[in-house]
């Protein structure tokens, strides 16, 4: 689930707006167990694809 889904149930806001203590508190919490969770899907496939790319680059090497 993403942050921009959450609904404070204190202030009945998105919690992405931080509009509350309680909203605030759970936006940084959110953001510091999820360090790639600011990265756009093609971002995460590219980084895939060139992870890919290297572990097959040193397989040839190594065979």
């Amino acid at each position: 689930m993403t942050i921009d889904r959450l609904v404070c149930a204190n202030c009945a806001a998105p919690v992405s707006q931080g509009r509350c203590p309680v909203c605030r508190a759970n936006r940084e919490r959110l953001q510091q167990e999820r360090p790639f969770a600011g990265l756009n899907p093609m971002a995460l496939v590219a980084l895939m694809v060139v992870l890919v790319a290297a572990l097959a680059l040193l397989a040839h090497q190594t065979a």
